[in-house]
């Protein structure tokens, strides 16, 4: 059946189905072989052209355009789980090993899964078949996406990236510096407890901190991580950001708290406040020491397998008609998704929501690779820990954090 996670669901031609005005269409290819071509493409669950919502409507649509315009091709939908032993990333390392013939042509990964899919020789790097990236209109977080270790290995569609979310009758004027967040009176919640510490890494990165150093290994600057631990310091005092916030981890819980109208000012994903239409609700960047905008962001990457040569230039094209501008501006609005194309914003409907997502995506920075992640993440979550329940001074948990780093 259509829309069960590992069933095929084939787009077929539509006789009615034509380009939209001012779409930068692929050449009709004819097949050079007897018999049609039949390309496979693997997505997450959240992406299955079956399902009733505008973005499955429009991507089912432009899979049949696509398949009108290329005489002789059928395409095959996959749907994978986004992660775990049956997911998208583990999925392709095991039919990569065994069953190299049974591989997709084209596959939707996230950014974390695409840098581990390209060290582990998974991916054929996309600049070895097309310059594709090399457009300026990429923004640069989204061109950043697609690169691994100075290699472009897929064209990236769709953004997310972490925001403040405030109930505009609670919070009429959302703080947009340290200096604002003391002065409030609302508690700005968001997972303290995160293994990963990403509203904390973005302070620090905001203000100047590297992750690297010159050799390449994880490193924290423990003058600016202190900077970061005083101001939490000053936070707990003044009740903005409280103690309790060490019972979260995850933004899961953030969000079912403001669901629950338990909280009224939060640090969460672009994805979750584009999705909700929440009506009571807006959106922006989130606060950083001197106000100027600057986020953490992910995203997700159109990607080729390394062992599935005999389609590469067709899933190229089938790429890159995904990623078009006019396509992928009102799919990624449908969607709930950050634009990975300025031309693509510029098809959004609503102006107040352009103004801020333009805000957020050209102060996007993507975030650290997985490996520097890991070793950052749980120093930087500790030493947070250890300020919002009173049991170190900034100082101290900087150097913590610093030497928790470089101990084997």
């Amino acid at each position: 059946m259509p829309g069960i996670p590992g069933t095929e669901v084939t787009a077929q031609p539509t006789a009615t189905v034509s380009s939209a005005p001012g779409t930068n269409l692929t050449p009709q290819i004819t097949p050079t072989q007897s018999g049609p071509i039949s390309l496979r493409i693997w997505i997450p669950p959240v992406m299955d052209p079956e399902v009733e919502t505008k973005a499955a409507a429009l991507f089912r649509s432009r899979l049949e355009e696509f398949v009108n315009l290329h005489e002789g091709v059928q395409l095959g939908v996959r749907i994978k789980s986004e992660s775990g032993p049956a997911g998208l990333l583990e999925s392709l390392s095991t039919t990569s090993a065994a069953a190299p013939l049974a591989l997709p042509d084209l596959i939707a990964l996230p950014n974390a899964d695409l840098e581990t899919a390209a060290l582990k020789g998974l991916l054929h790097p996309l600049d070895q078949l097309d310059e594709a990236m090399i457009d300026p209109d990429w923004y640069d977080y989204a061109r950043s996406l697609a690169q691994i270790q100075d290699r472009t290995y897929g064209l990236p569609f769709a953004g997310d990236a972490l925001a403040l979310v405030y109930r505009t009758e609670a919070v009429p004027a959302p703080p947009s510096d340290w200096t604002a967040i003391l002065n409030t009176t609302t508690p700005l919640v968001f997972p303290a407890a995160d293994p990963q510490a990403l509203f904390t890494l973005s302070q620090y990165q905001a203000k100047g901190g590297t992750v690297r150093d010159e050799e390449g290994r994880p490193y924290l600057d423990d003058e600016i991580l202190e900077e970061v631990l005083i101001f939490y310091q000053e936070a707990k005092q003044t009740g903005v950001i409280p103690l309790w916030l060490t019972q979260y981890e995850d933004d899961n819980q953030v969000w079912e708290m403001y669901n629950e109208n338990e909280a009224d000012l939060i640090i969460t994903w672009t994805d979750r406040f584009l999705e909700s239409n929440l009506e009571d609700s807006a959106f922006t960047t989130i606060p950083t020491h001197d106000g100027l905008p600057y986020t953490l962001s992910s995203g997700w990457v159109w990607a080729i397998p390394a062992h599935q040569p005999d389609h590469q230039e067709l899933s190229l094209d089938l790429a890159k008609f995904l990623t078009a501008s006019d396509y992928l501006g009102e799919w990624s609005e449908a969607a709930g998704v950050l634009p990975t194309r300025a031309s693509s914003l510029e098809v959004w409907s609503s102006t107040d929501v352009k103004t801020i997502v333009e805000q957020i995506v050209l102060s996007a920075n993507i975030l650290p690779s997985t490996d520097v992640l890991t070793s950052i993440g749980q120093v930087l979550k500790d030493a947070s820990v250890q300020i919002l329940n009173g049991e170190s001074d900034p100082e101290t948990s900087a150097q913590q954090a610093v030497e928790g780093l470089t101990e084997p």
